[in-house]
């Protein structure tokens, strides 16, 4: 046990040894990089997908048997991973890894834990941050290549992979006990990836796919040709398996810390934190900068043989599906994107977009519908009574008197613009969602028989559970619509009054968040492009507290590229990180 197997090499039928040469790879791989290189035609996404799964499928059928794998299973270096953190100084007396079935390994109490009591610290040493690889082998290229310099992510990829070729890496108990696959669509089958077409979900995964390809044939020509990674233990293997590898384990693990000094935050992979599987709740993790530590609070009390959970924070369940690797049946923050936006060619549309922009709310964005009630947030209502409003009502909340403190009002669902328009707003929702879920190919019934089948996949059960949900959710939205249209089509048949308000009312929004409580006109509301979502960003230092870091777009700095589309890859291969995934992560579903 903990000896890490040599690099092999693919043995053909005949026993002789498949040797594919420098030369051949290169040619397969600059073939990627020019397939990926143009966009692909409005609806034809799947078929780019088919070839460059196609081509990737090439390159790893070249590299079967090249890729560095440990001896044993997984659960055999547990114990060298929980001996190395007591060692180290992390807590190790209140728990033990143990597997819990369908969601795999996990922490399991070996006492009695009290809500909001210490159980779990885990010194920075441990840590495997992007300062640690500016320091490791991986320096001198990280030094000089502007793409790892700016995406922090992508550096602990390479970084990972670096030390678990080294057999004297200090991190070889932790990299030793992660998973040698993982469930992230990037090991999907084909057939398992088409059960998502038609759903939301599916374009962020077939993105992550090419952007993980496209990130995969850059770097392949980076480390064979820059003089910077001549050191690397990479550069006689670095397999396409190898990268999928090592991006599925930070975009399902990596997460915030700040650095030593407090000054910056980066990303880092904390061991055996990383084990807590995910449950509702609250945000328990922090970082102690005095001590110098990450440190987790019990999120409620446990009893010994317990399993402990975290809170991964409010995730979608595509984004867990697409990040993490699983579906979260009882997920309180499911929801689904929904683009929305005053078109130009619309008579009002000026006095629309100024009524909105003094909202703080873009023409044109991406909002969501949600899986619990009410099924759209302030903004989103917010954007529907302006979306709606007559020309008559747009004046008075541009000129009118108090037309301040009527747009304030916008997203409070106390303070109606008018009847007329509340019953516009909610029949515009109930169309909506109603005409989203008949672009699906199957129902929500027919989904639930297939989910009945004993022989499907891991991949395939999680892919009809993640459709069923988007459905469910439009569901829910069409029918809380049309409650609401007739709750208001009767307030305005009797003739109801519309609610006054007063000033000192004016700044409360309906949801329940503390910072939602703020008037909408203070609230920060960023314009998202088409495939973003539109959210109000967490920023904390609580480790786990969400916050997306990529989508950064940086020119790689490093060796003249030889190829035109080449030159195309430094510059926006990583524009749409969503390959490797946000930094609230943490699975176990293996």
């Amino acid at each position: 046990m903990g000896k890490k197997s040599r690099v092999k090499i693919q043995k053909s039928s005949s026993g002789a040894s498949t040797v594919v040469s420098p030369k051949e790879m290169m040619n397969l791989i600059s073939e990627l990089l020019q397939s990926i290189s143009a966009a692909p035609s409005a609806g034809k996404e799947w078929e780019e997908y088919i070839q460059i799964r196609g081509l990737v499928d090439k390159i790893r059928k070249k590299q079967k048997g090249m890729s560095v794998v440990f001896d044993g299973s997984r659960k055999d270096y547990f114990p060298d991973l929980l001996s190395w953190a007591q060692e180290s100084g992390a807590s190790c007396d209140s728990f033990t890894v143990a597997n819990f079935g369908t969601e795999g390994y996990g922490l399991r109490a070996t006492r009695d834990i009290k809500a909001e009591e210490l159980f779990l610290w885990i010194p920075r040493k441990m840590l495997m941050t992007v300062e640690s690889a500016q320091n490791s082998v991986l320096g001198p290229l990280y030094s000089q290549d502007r793409i790892l310099q700016a995406m922090g992510n992508v550096t602990l990829a390479f970084h990972l992979l670096c030390e678990r070729a080294d057999p004297a890496s200090p991190w070889l108990p932790y990299i030793r006990s992660l998973p040698q696959e993982y469930d992230t669509p990037l090991f999907y089958q084909q057939e398992e990836v088409q059960v998502l077409l038609g759903t939301q979900a599916v374009q962020d995964v077939l993105s992550q796919y090419k952007n993980t390809a496209r990130q995969y044939a850059y770097f392949y020509k980076l480390v064979q040709t820059h003089p910077a990674a001549s050191q690397l233990p990479l550069k006689d293997s670095f397999t396409f398996d190898d990268y999928r590898w090592a991006v599925s384990s930070v975009m399902t693990r990596q997460n915030q810390i700040p650095t030593e000094d407090g000054s910056r935050i980066i990303l880092a992979l904390i061991p055996l934190w990383d084990m807590c599987n995910h449950t509702n709740g609250l945000i328990t993790t922090g970082y102690n900068l005095e001590d110098d530590r990450c440190e987790c609070v019990a999120l409620q009390d446990y009893k010994e043989n317990e399993q402990i959970y975290i809170f991964y924070g409010t995730r979608s369940n595509a984004e867990f599906v697409i990040h993490n690797g699983f579906f979260f049946q009882d997920n309180a923050h499911d929801r689904v994107k929904i683009k929305l936006g005053v078109s130009k060619s619309e008579r009002l549309y000026a006095m629309k977009a100024e009524v909105l922009a003094r909202a703080g709310i873009p023409a044109s964005c991406i909002f969501a519908l949600h899986s619990n009630e009410p099924p759209i947030s302030a903004q989103l209502l917010a954007f529907l009574r302006v979306f709606c409003m007559t020309e008559g009502e747009l004046k008075d909340y541009l000129l009118g008197d108090g037309a301040v403190n009527k747009i304030v009002t916008l997203g409070n669902s106390e303070f109606p613009v008018s009847w007329e328009n509340e019953i516009k707003l909610w029949t515009f929702l109930e169309t909506r969602a109603a005409l989203l879920l008949k672009t699906y190919k199957t129902t929500s019934q027919e989904d639930c028989t297939m989910l009945e089948k004993p022989d499907l996949s891991l991949h395939s059960r999680v892919a009809i559970q993640l459709r069923l949900a988007e459905k469910q959710i439009l569901e829910t939205a069409s029918a809380s619509g049309r409650a609401k249209r007739l709750h208001f089509e009767k307030k305005l048949e009797d003739g109801a009054p519309l609610p006054r308000y007063e000033e000192s009312d004016i700044a409360l929004l309906e949801n329940t968040d503390v910072d939602a409580k703020l008037p909408i006109i203070l609230r920060k509301l960023e314009e998202v492009e088409e495939g973003q979502e539109l959210q109000v960003e967490e920023h904390s230092h609580l480790l786990n507290g969400e916050k997306d870091v990529y989508g950064m777009e940086m020119e790689a700095n490093g060796e003249p590229v030889q190829e035109e589309t080449e030159e195309k890859v430094r510059k926006d291969a990583f524009s749409t990180l969503d390959s490797i995934g946000s930094s609230t992560q943490i699975t176990e579903v293996f």
